[in-house]
């Protein structure tokens, strides 16, 4: 590896705050296949393997995280929330952070078809470098960098958020098998004024309804699609 790009991977390696043992997992952490078919050079191995590894790596660090912080939420609520928070596009808003498509080695195709903005790539990428770390580091070392990058996703996710997730995932769901969106019905409220619970129901055509509660109406909303969505999920079950 050229010495050139040795700084340039130092760098970054500033910028997660953690050094490699070995500087040349980063290297193929960060390797496209488009330029391994390129270079036609068995040396050259692209990063699928290591973002394979690091999707792993990052579901488990997260799932950590969330029994951590949230002890009472129950599986279905965890599996939702770890969605809202580690999707291809919050992984491409990381990378894009780090600025993570400038360190990329890219085919002439993908370079010229703008690659390193894409966000697929750039999730891809970053998932990668987290693999990288693992195979690096341990999970020791892995889980403070998931943990400093991912806390403020995490609590962005259980804000407003985390509550529209539940009403896209629901809308989506309904759209794709029925045809139609969800239809939210704001019945009325309950108890007294400084611990008020606001109703709302929620109908999917004439197929299912549920109905849910919440300090606002938006949080009985998010309830009513949360509920409504468990529910289509265990009728396609």
């Amino acid at each position: 590896m050229k010495t050139e790009r040795i700084k340039r991977l130092n760098n970054l390696e500033s910028l997660i705050d953690y050094r490699f043992e070995d500087i040349h997992l980063l290297n193929r952490a960060l390797t496209h296949s488009s330029y391994s078919n390129e270079m036609r050079d068995p040396h050259v191995s692209d990063n699928e393997r290591l973002e394979f590894l690091g999707d792993s790596v990052i579901a488990l660090g997260i799932s950590a995280l969330l029994i951590s912080q949230f002890p009472a939420l129950q599986e279905g609520d965890l599996s939702k929330l770890r969605a809202s928070v580690v999707n291809e596009h919050s992984l491409a808003e990381v990378a894009s952070l780090l600025a993570l498509g400038t360190y990329l080695l890219l085919g002439k195709g993908e370079e010229a078809s703008g690659g390193r903005k894409k966000a697929s790539i750039l999730a891809d990428s970053f998932e990668a470098v987290i693999g990288a770390v693992f195979l690096d580091g341990g999970y020791e070392k892995t889980f403070p960098l998931i943990k400093k990058i991912f806390e403020p996703l995490v609590a962005r996710g259980t804000g407003e958020s985390y509550h529209r997730d539940f009403k896209s995932m629901l809308q989506e769901l309904c759209q794709k098998e029925y045809d139609t969106i969800p239809r939210y019905e704001h019945i009325g409220k309950r108890g007294p004024d400084h611990d008020t619970l606001f109703e709302v129901r929620i109908s999917i055509g004439d197929k299912i309804g549920a109905e849910g509660t919440g300090r606002n109406k938006k949080m009985a909303e998010q309830d009513a699609a949360r509920k409504a969505l468990d529910k289509l999920i265990d009728k396609a079950e």
